[in-house]
């Protein structure tokens, strides 16, 4: 009975520690892709990369042509870059590595999230900062659930949901806010293992 308590409390340690969930996560990428950079410095909107966000269930990766839209006058010799000319020239898509990778038992709609005024910032950190972008938030669960039975707390205006910076006034503002778009956005995010396991 002993060794049985000592593995649960060991299992259930080590299930709510950054280990298990990947918090801090930062694997090296085929391209040195500086989001603080492009999006903290240059303001380039999370949507023109990642372009279907608003309108899918998955936020997808840019091509390669994408990063040429700018690169093709900007640092066009730059070796940091080759595999994106290589990517183009070829037509085979550069390997990034996914960072926000959650189970295939989970069902997670972007479009839906974003649309109801979640900011991309509160399931992945202030990507606006990250030079090079590493998992923030543990994703886990508990994570999600805090959320959908809160949703108040973290809803922000829908010209907001792209500004990383974007705060409100104060918490009273914010859970003033958050419930008037609960309710006039009909927002009920499902709390039954159903919602999200499909």
């Amino acid at each position: 009975m002993g060794i049985l308590v000592v593995f649960t409390i060991a299992g259930m340690t080590y299930y709510f520690t950054p280990k298990y969930s990947d918090v801090g996560y930062q694997p090296i990428q085929p391209v040195a892709f500086d989001h603080s950079l492009h999006v903290g410095q240059l303001g380039i909107d999370c949507r023109y990369c990642h372009t279907f966000v608003d309108r899918s269930a998955f936020s997808n990766v840019p091509d390669a042509g994408t990063c040429m839209n700018c690169h093709n006058q900007i640092l066009t010799d730059s070796a940091a870059l080759a595999p994106i000319r290589e990517s183009v020239e070829s037509g085979m898509p550069v390997k990034w590595v996914k960072i926000h990778d959650l189970p295939d038992y989970v069902y997670f709609n972007h479009a839906v999230h974003v649309n109801r005024g979640v900011s991309c910032v509160e399931c992945h950190g202030k990507v606006n900062e990250m030079p090079v972008v590493f998992k923030d938030k543990s994703l886990t669960m508990l994570f999600c659930l805090d959320c959908h039975r809160d949703p108040a707390s973290r809803l922000r205006p829908l010209d907001k949901v792209y500004d990383m910076d974007w705060k409100a006034e104060s918490p009273e503002a914010q859970r003033k806010m958050g419930e008037k778009f609960v309710h006039d956005w009909k927002i009920k995010p499902p709390p039954s293992c159903s919602g999200c396991h499909r």
